[in-house]
């Protein structure tokens, strides 16, 4: 997912997300960092939510379990894996990837992830801890060979 698809997403839940959480348009918008004006023109499906905005939606209500179908258990890391895509991250400890995540390949101590409704990919090592992600599969395999070179 890009961050073109994801704002897009998130606009079209967004009044949902709100309903979730019983917020006023008022308070939503005051939340977000965005007018009330805005908030109302994105729930009409006249404009879509910026990035920031959006970042910020995921960060909040990370929780949501609206926000969790439409982008899965951990919201904030498809901001994240959007934001800095292809990029190298530090070490993460994850839950492992029970629920939302698809096993494509494991060797040695490493294993290859895609998450079932982003789409993105991530490298896990034994310890569930991520080395890389991205939404490029040929960028991922390339890294996960290389780890699976490097530390066998």
């Amino acid at each position: 997912m890009d961050k073109a698809s994801i704002t897009g997403l998130l606009s079209e839940r967004l009044r949902l997300i709100r309903a979730e959480y019983g917020f006023t348009q008022e308070r939503m918008a005051e939340i977000l960092g965005i007018s009330k004006k805005t908030l109302v023109q994105i729930e009409k499906g006249r404009t879509r939510l910026g990035w920031t905005a959006a970042a910020a939606l995921c960060a909040i209500f990370a929780e949501s379990e609206v926000l969790q179908m439409t982008l899965g258990e951990s919201p904030v890391e498809v901001i994240e894996t959007a934001a800095l895509d292809n990029l190298e991250t530090p070490k993460n400890r994850t839950l492992g990837g029970k629920v939302w995540w698809l096993k494509l390949k494991e060797e040695g101590r490493f294993r290859l992830q895609q998450n079932v409704i982003s789409g993105h990919y991530r490298i896990l090592d034994g310890d569930n801890n991520r080395w890389y992600r991205s939404s490029s599969r040929d960028y991922i395999e390339e890294k996960f060979e290389l780890l699976v070179k490097r530390y066998s």
